[in-house]
């Protein structure tokens, strides 16, 4: 049984002999024998070489690691070395072997010399428990079986689904005040004095939306947006920004001393990833020299450079879709088919955001390019600090690539338009389009919806069924057909490894970017669950629900379509746990200017407690925010439309003077009103009361949760005290002898 333990598997295409590949898969195979592994051939439409390491290699390790004993290499401590460390191990060496030409085995992929190398998925008992108890629906709300996943997969996949398991617990919470959010706006705030008020207006016309056979529009048509608006701006929505903002920062609080608690349980709190990394490179190689710490300030600012030209094209893109839409406004508005007309605006809105979606998929593989190059250019030392540098820099990327066009519609959507009689033009021809005379939350809304929707939805289709596909593909490949007749070809047929190697060939293939492409994906759905969510709260709902399903569709990929990972030691999330922390800051400050600049709370105060009929005739039993719609829309006269606009100044019997259009402007000369600066100073006045209180409570927050649990705390001092005591007892006992 033991002799059939194999480590890796290689894998090569049938080279004719004497072939330069075939020249070159020898010489690298002859390595590995120099170094005692054992290798065993089978042949099939391809070759498949076993690969086993001498013991030797582990009985080095755990001396270095100090859990043997040096003096001694009897055969029963290699047995000790858990799978994982062995697969590490043996993955280590086989990536720094280095053949008589200088090539290592990357080099022999590149040039097609071998076509895989991957360690087995075995029929262990511990395998058949993470089937049964963790990658099937079934078991969907139960606990992951953490301990087991350690064991099979190593310690950075577990800490993955650790920290994954955590999210989504405290995501609960969030889901849940989101949810009271919605329903207090629909139940406590939906008869608000301000929807009422644009329901009941249908005596207030409205200046066209476009220049071209548009004609007047009547107030109380928006009845149904106002409502909705109104249903995700109101009080409800400042008090769930501000929970969100301390809900994230008590998120990764408690998120570090659960942490501290699973590592040292791992004992791996001591551990050191620059120390395991000389090790393994001394017992591949004893001539080793280490590679030194560099940095350059010429290839860092280069670098700077040029990831800064890509942000720039990003924003670019962001400003294509600007015109997207407000092209598509005039030209929907202008057609012939009645439905396209009258619901422009919103039309314009879902496939901007549906051509945003696309924009994102495409850049997303560009960004991996740019990212990459980057990458290769910065030169890191170890793979950790590659993985680092490689993930701010995609993080960055696909940062700007989801939020560009979010950050246009929050923040400059209907405020850089101009007003009726001078209209800022996009080539001297099309408007810029408007907010909705509801507010611009709504839009916000919309578009932050469409693509978390889609996003969540057709990237988890599309994540289960590529791999799932192209497994059920692989195995369809013929075969070649079992002669066995010829002489020879029966004991091969029944060698025992062979269709268990052939089946592990066929999964799909992983890489040290598959676990990287799931923490980026976690990393901006936590931004869209923060960073916005004061225009929807209903985005950790829809995190949660992605979540659940996420965590079993990944242990699905990584028992059944995947090879197995080559398992990694870790003992912390690395740079995802700054990314996280900056995502945090950044949702205090989005979230300040959501509720600052995009909703009608300020203006509806500032109306309420300077302009209202509560202030001006001391009336205590009206709502004060009566008049409120009136008095944010300004007077336009019919006869300042600029030259080319053509509009029919009938509209339903009415001759039309005046038309009334969203600003504080005056009626005389159309400069800003009073009551304008006033709201702009309320505006900037919340925005940094907001930020500082959120901020200062975040760190509050902070201080009052300790980052690791005293009774880590005391375990480790205990470690420490049992450790020394140990030694200095052996000392006084060598003393005496």
């Amino acid at each position: 049984q033991n002799e059939e333990k194999w480590d890796f598997v290689l894998v090569s295409d049938i080279h004719e002999m004497g072939s330069d590949k075939e020249i070159k898969r020898k010489k690298f195979l002859d390595e590995l024998s120099k170094k005692g592994f054992t290798i065993k051939k089978i042949e099939d439409t391809k070759l498949f070489y076993g690969v086993r390491a001498p013991q030797h290699i582990f009985w080095k390790y755990q001396c270095l690691q100090g859990k043997a004993d040096s003096r001694q290499q009897n055969s029963s401590t290699h047995n000790n070395v858990a799978e994982t460390t062995r697969i590490r191990i043996v993955n280590f060496i086989l990536q720094n072997t280095v053949t008589p030409d200088l090539e290592k085995l990357h080099d022999l992929m590149k040039k097609k010399v071998f076509e895989a190398a991957f360690p087995l998925h075995k029929k262990e008992e511990i395998r058949e428990i993470l089937k049964d108890k963790w990658a099937r629906w079934g078991v969907i709300f139960k606990e992951q079986p953490i301990k087991e996943i350690r064991h099979y997969f190593g310690e950075k996949v577990a800490l993955y689904f650790t920290w994954l398991g955590w999210y989504t617990y405290l995501l609960v919470f969030a889901a849940v005040a989101g949810l009271v959010t919605v329903v207090a706006g629909t139940t406590v705030f939906s008869s608000s004095q301000v929807s009422k008020e644009i329901c009941d207006a249908n005596t207030t016309f409205m200046c066209p939306l476009c220049d071209q056979n548009c004609s007047f529009w009547v107030l109380s048509d928006t009845c149904t947006y106002a409502k909705v608006t109104h249903m995700i701006d109101n009080e409800a929505t400042v008090a769930f920004a501000m929970f969100m903002a301390v809900w994230a920062t008590v998120f990764l609080e408690l998120w570090k001393r659960e942490r501290a608690t699973v590592v040292t349980n791992w004992n791996l709190h001591m551990w050191d990833e620059d120390e395991e990394e000389l090790a393994l490179q001394l017992i591949n190689n004893l001539q080793h020299e280490p590679r030194q710490y560099q940095h350059s300030y010429f290839r860092s600012t280069i670098i700077f450079i040029l990831a800064l030209l890509l942000v720039v094209v990003l924003i670019g893109i962001a400003h294509m879709l600007v015109i997207y839409r407000a092209v598509a406004m005039a030209l929907f508005t202008q057609s012939d088919i009645s439905l396209l007309s009258k619901h422009a605006n919103t039309m314009a809105v879902m496939t901007g955001a549906v051509l945003h979606y696309i924009t994102i998929i495409i850049m997303t593989k560009v960004n991996r390019r740019m990212a990459l190059f980057l990458c290769n250019l910065e030169k890191p030392r170890t793979l950790s600090q590659q993985e680092n540098s490689f993930a701010v820099k995609i993080f960055i990327f696909q940062f700007f690539t989801n939020f560009s066009s979010l950050i246009y519609i929050a923040f400059f959507l209907g405020r850089i338009n101009g007003h009726p009689g001078h209209y800022v033009r996009i080539a001297g021809h099309w408007r810029l389009e408007e907010c909705h005379p509801s507010g611009c939350i709504t839009d916000l809304f919309i578009q932050m919806a469409v693509i978390m929707l889609l996003k969540q939805t057709i990237s988890n289709i599309m994540e289960y069924l590529i791999p799932f596909t192209s497994h059920q593909l692989r195995k369809k490949r013929k075969r070649p057909k079992e002669r066995s007749l010829m002489l020879g070809e029966e004991e091969e047929a029944e060698d025992p490894c062979k269709r268990h190697w052939l089946n592990n060939y066929e999964l799909n293939e992983v890489n040290m970017f598959s676990l990287f492409n799931e923490y980026l994906e976690m990393a901006i759905q936590y931004s869209f669950t923060t960073i916005f969510v004061a225009a929807f709260p209903l985005a950790p709902l829809l995190a949660l629900f992605n979540n659940v399903i996420e965590i079993h569709m990944d242990a699905i990929k990584m028992m059944r379509l995947h090879r197995r990972m080559v398992p990694r030691k870790a003992k912390d999330i690395g740079i995802w746990l700054q990314v996280l922390e900056a995502i945090g800051i950044l949702a205090v400050i989005g979230n300040g200017l959501v509720i600052a600049i995009t909703s009608d709370f300020i203006p509806v105060q500032v109306y309420k407690y300077m302009y209202s009929p509560c202030v001006r005739e001391n009336r205590t039993g009206m709502d004060c925010s009566t008049g409120y719609i009136n008095n944010s829309l300004s007077v336009f006269r019919i006869q300042d439309f600029e030259p080319h606009t053509k509009v029919l100044p009938e509209f339903q019997g009415h001759q039309i003077k005046e038309c009334r259009y969203r600003d504080y402007r005056s009626a005389d000369n159309y400069t800003y009103t009073v009551q304008f600066w006033h709201i702009f100073a309320a505006r900037l006045a919340f925005l940094i009361l907001f930020e500082h209180v959120a901020l200062c409570v975040k760190l509050i927050a902070a201080w009052y949760i300790p980052d690791i649990p005293q009774r880590v705390k005391n375990a480790i001092l205990c470690d420490k005290h049992k450790s020394l005591r140990n030694e200095l007892s052996t000392m006084e006992y060598v003393t005496e002898v």
